[in-house]
């Protein structure tokens, strides 16, 4: 149940919003609203950014992490956005047991949080950029990151 917050979760969707994590992430929690607020605005990129499945390329392997260069989101007080690829370090196993088949350097995986979830085909890899850019582009052109902030009294 959305409650006070349906009329952002209704414009989300009249703009373009689809069911996929990001729409959530970008559209329905209240983190991205707490973007103008200058005393959580850190706090809630830091969750906005490791909540959302993201993208990475495995750049090493070392043991239960792998290194894998990914672009983190920005936040410049107006827009969401992803900034260049950096390195992290992440979790792909605990004591030798996986979620995942065997990676290979090189190989593009799905992120959530400080964990790889999936090594991606060229195609997965693709939808999970577009739909990433498709509710980001709602975000920030429809100024949707205003109303749960608002709602909040934040």
């Amino acid at each position: 149940m959305t409650g006070p917050r349906f009329f952002t979760l209704s414009e989300s969707v009249l703009a373009g919003g689809v069911p996929h994590h990001s729409f959530a992430v970008f559209c329905i929690y209240p983190w991205t609203g707490l973007l103008s607020d200058r005393r959580k605005a850190k706090h809630a990129l830091t969750v906005l950014d490791r909540c959302r499945i993201r993208w990475g390329q495995v750049l090493a392997l070392q043991g239960d992490q792998v290194v894998v260069e990914s672009s983190p989101l920005t936040w410049d007080g107006h827009r969401l956005d992803l900034g260049p690829p950096a390195a992290e370090t992440v979790v792909r196993s605990l004591d030798g047991a996986s979620m995942t088949e065997p990676l290979e350097v090189g190989d593009w995986v799905s992120l959530h949080w400080e964990w790889v979830c999936d090594r991606l085909t060229a195609r997965q890899l693709g939808y999970l950029r577009a739909y990433t850019w498709r509710h980001l582009g709602i975000v920030n052109e429809g100024n949707l990151h205003s109303g749960p902030a608002a709602l909040l009294g934040t």
